[in-house]
């Protein structure tokens, strides 16, 4: 049997799931076939998918291959940098207690609350009349 040379995780944020493979590389992130830099372009969203590797100094270590479905692109760099903390702890398992430090390995359960019957959005009611 062959000897698998990447390590995997996944992450999720609100409905976005990132599938990630980490393999010992120069450092490229790819995210579903495209340069990450090219799918997200503004910096917050940049920071976010490059924290875990800047918590854990191993930028320029690993390549990233990035699976995304769903949600929009602020969770899925959310979910992103999830993956590759849980990938990376797979790596190096001395990387857990930084990434746990700085939130990287906590799933945000926050997700749209579901509409209710009788109302009008999740909590909104409709108008009161007295008369």
């Amino acid at each position: 049997m062959e000897k698998k040379n990447y390590f995997q995780g996944t992450g999720r944020r609100k409905t976005a799931v990132a599938q990630v493979r980490l393999t010992p590389g120069k450092g490229a992130i790819v995210v579903d076939g495209k340069p990450f830099e090219e799918r997200f372009n503004r910096p917050e969203y940049l920071r976010s998918v490059m924290k875990p590797f800047e918590v854990t100094d191993t930028v320029g270590k690993f390549s990233v291959m990035v699976k995304c479905s769903g949600g929009g692109i602020a969770g899925q760099s959310d979910a992103i940098a999830m993956g590759l903390s849980r990938a990376l702890v797979a790596a190096d398992e001395n990387h857990k207690g930084v990434l746990r430090e700085n939130g990287l390995l906590t799933r945000d359960s926050r997700t749209k609350e579901r509409k209710k019957p009788g109302l009008k959005r999740a909590r909104k009611a409709p108008q009161y009349t007295k008369r």
